[in-house]
């Protein structure tokens, strides 16, 4: 895989040392990550008495040369208004959060690596 936008939980399980997260990502030549992403982290970083140090491991993460912060921008409240408007079509909650991160893929034309179960319900979206 040469380009992907992951979740949140993907960075999470990755610094966990989950094998079958960290092999996917040793073989992405662009690991994309979103604001809206780095926002959940930041706030789960406040929670747990290791702020600095979690920060500091996502900085080390953020200035590698294979990653690339996708911000969220005019365009992509397109693509989150044409999304959310299909889940409520289909009667299918996703949280709000998550239905940014996947405009955002959507926008950028990267595919989603993700563990959540309910981006299946977003329909186009390209997952691993």
């Amino acid at each position: 895989m040469k380009r992907l936008l992951i979740d949140t939980n993907i960075y999470s399980y990755a610094l966990r040392g989950d094998d079958s997260v960290v092999e996917v990502l040793k073989k992405t030549e662009h690991i994309g990550i979103s604001v809206i992403s780095i926002g959940e982290l930041l706030s789960g970083f406040k929670g747990v008495g290791k702020e600095k140090k979690n920060r500091e491991e996502l900085e080390l993460f953020l200035d590698s040369p294979r990653v690339v912060v996708y911000p969220v921008d005019e365009d992509t409240s397109e693509f989150y208004a044409e999304t959310i408007n299909n889940l409520r079509a289909i009667g299918k909650p996703v949280p709000t959060n998550d239905i940014w991160i996947a405009a955002v893929a959507f926008q950028n034309g990267l595919r989603l690596f993700t563990k959540d179960e309910h981006f299946k319900a977003i329909a186009g979206l390209s997952l691993v």
